[in-house]
Order: structure tokens, then sequence, then C-alpha cells
């Protein structure tokens, strides 16, 4: 399918960083490498000037959720009379919807990416527990009409396939991995930045990403509660940063927070790492945690959503039940333990989880679905 023209919607988009964007963009850039042609639609910002081949549509921010913006749901002229044979939405908002509304209108393949449980979110919008639950269904009901208008439906994990086909998503669904950019993520010598940040010698437990209140961050903490010797660093930022600072005080934890980190920083982020900290229950795949594999550093992760998948345990780190602080520490002083072997384990997974193997499946799914006449509506 070389030399094909894709159309991509998506709700979020540069200047943000997090694990949608990242992975449209290295889509993107490896999908061109190969001849073809992929245009992004997103939500205008001032932060970001657009690119040749980005569209942006006049947008708001998002109240309830900072970082995120909600755009008209429509689609700029120039996509509307351009070249499109695929129409790929990362989003069943918005701009999701005009995603739809052009694939139908062009009478072209429509393939929606899973990137988030939208449910999820819920306790963003209410405090209201019985609020929140009709919430939940109503996102849940929402994205199962929404996602069953594709003709392929993309996941990055075969538990984020299994959970649509247990809600009743009725289109073919796909795992295709985010894929990790290997050129960028590999071991590299973390000797600078640990002096940079008077960490020369510590022994590193560490989490980057979002700090949301979803990612149940002060389990990290908790859990270096009663491990000797420990410091645990955080890089970005997020509404949940200043409680888990405050917890890190209280518990008189070695905490650092470093905020924000530039993509360029985070292979010697990894690489400083001893164990990678991971207690998001929410993750459809986990990209952070493959970032850390493909620098070598083992994943301590709870054994919940993607992340089922994403950590193979005695490999590349181990697993933790639920709730079970206990259980995470006891991971990570057995990954520290086991360092130099699971080190090596995942080193050797770094071409698997590659974007280059994720583009190869992405490729296959575009070819697939060109068969499809047009969009279900």
């Amino acid at each position: 399918m070389d030399g094909a023209s894709v159309v991509a919607f998506t709700d979020t988009y540069l200047p943000t960083v997090n694990g949608v964007t990242y992975t449209i963009k290295t889509w993107r850039e490896r999908w061109e490498r190969r001849g073809g042609r992929m245009d992004v639609v997103f939500p205008e910002t001032t932060d970001h000037d657009p690119d040749r081949g980005e569209y942006p549509v006049r947008s708001i921010a998002f109240p309830f959720y900072d970082g995120f913006r909600v755009a008209a749901p429509r689609v700029p002229r120039r996509v509307r009379r351009g070249d499109v044979d695929v129409v790929h939405s990362h989003t069943p908002f918005s701009l999701g919807l005009a995603g739809l509304r052009l694939a139908s209108r062009r009478d072209v393949p429509f393939v929606a990416s899973y990137h988030t449980p939208t449910a999820e979110y819920a306790d963003y919008l209410t405090s209201n527990a019985r609020l929140e639950n009709g919430i939940e269904q109503l996102s849940t009901r929402y994205e199962r009409w929404f996602l069953s208008h594709a003709a392929a439906v993309i996941v990055p994990s075969d538990e984020t396939r299994d959970r649509l086909a247990r809600v009743g998503v009725e289109s073919d669904i796909s795992v295709v991995q985010n894929g990790v950019d290997i050129e960028q993520f590999a071991p590299v010598d973390a000797t600078a930045f640990r002096e940079r940040h008077g960490l020369d010698g510590d022994t590193l437990v560490g989490y980057t990403g979002r700090h949301g209140f979803e990612k149940r961050l002060p389990d990290i903490v908790r859990a270096a509660d009663g491990l000797d010797d420990v410091t645990v660093v955080f890089g970005g930022d997020g509404p949940a940063r200043e409680s888990v600072e405050r917890l890190a005080a209280r518990h008189d934890i070695d905490a650092r927070f470093f905020g924000f980190l530039p993509r360029e920083a985070l292979p010697a982020f990894y690489s400083a790492l001893d164990v990678f900290a991971f207690p998001s229950p929410v993750e459809t795949q986990g990209l952070v945690a493959l970032e850390a594999i493909a620098c070598g550093t083992p994943v301590v992760g709870v054994r919940e959503g993607a992340l089922r998948d994403t950590i193979d345990d005695g490999v590349t780190g181990y697993h933790y039940e639920p709730g079970d602080i206990d259980g995470f520490r006891d991971g990570i002083r057995r990954a520290l333990d086991e360092y130099d072997t699971l080190r090596e384990n995942c080193l050797a997974r770094r071409e698997p989880i590659s974007v280059e193997r994720a583009v190869d499946d992405l490729e296959a799914v575009y070819d697939r679905v060109r068969q499809v006449a047009s969009p279900r509506v």
C-alpha cells in the first residue's frame, strides 16, 4: 500500500506530549518514509505552528482535564478536497465524528484507534459516585456505538482487544502496538544525567509520564516506604503532582520531581533508573513501560489493564496485584536483585516492540480495509 494517503483525526496533538501524540507523530514519520502521506487534523492551539500536512480546527479548552481541548466537529476544506484513501481516527469525540463523516462522504475505509477507556476518567467530571457510575456506563455505550462504525479498530494490546469484545464492539479488532522508536530509545551512559541531578551512586526507582489521579502514583511512594537506600524520581507533570509531593514529604521519602522532561532527555532518564515503577491500572498499552524496556530498564507494574501484557514476569520485570502495596514493594526488591538478568532480557525485546514493526502491522490493516467499500454508517 505504498503511497496511500491517510488522514488522521485526533483530539490531542502537539505541543501536548503523551502516548497518543507520540504515536501519531512516529507513525506519520515512518509512513511518509515509506512513500505515503498521513495528514493530521487536530484542535487548534496558539502553542503549535502547523507544519505541512497539519490542519488545525478551532477549539476551546476542556475545563475538567488540563491540556485537553475540544474541537469543532468539522473537516478542513483542504482535507475535504484532497486525496484520501483511508480515514484514521484516534478519538471517538468531536474530531472522530468529523473523520467518520469524511469517510462516509468520500466512500473510503474508516479505521479507529482505541487509546484510552474514556469511562476511566469520569471522576474528573464529578465526585458523586452514583453520577460517576452513570457517566461510565454512558461512555461505554457511546464507545461501542462509535467503534462499531469502523471497518477496523486498532488496539495496542490483547487485553484491550478482549475488553472491547466483551463490551460488544462489532468491528474487526486488530492488535497493533504503538511501537517504540528504538533509534532514540536505547541504553545510554546516564552518568551526566545522574550527576546533574545529584543522584550519583543512588539506587533509583522512577516513573515518567502524566501525573493524573487515575495513574495511582501515590502507590509508588507507599511502596518506597520500607525500601532501604532508594531514591524515587518522577518525570512529567499533571494535576496529581502536588498530592504526590505532599505524601512523599509525610513519609520522609527521598523523592525528586523533575517536571516535564524533553523527549531527547528520556533515554538518559530511563537508563539512569534501576527499576521503572508503573502503578497505573488504566493503560491500553503503557508506552513509557516499553520505552523503559527498550533502554534496558526492568518494569514493575500492576497486573491490570494492558500492563498484563506489556510486562513479562521474570523476563522484563514483575507484576503485583491491584492494591497490594506490599506486593509492589516486593516486586521492586526482586527486580533490583535480578537487575543484570532482567536488563539483558529487556534489551533482547527491542526489535519486537519497535515502531517499524508496528507500522508493518498498521500497513497490513490499511491493506485489508481497502477492500471495504465504505464505513458502516
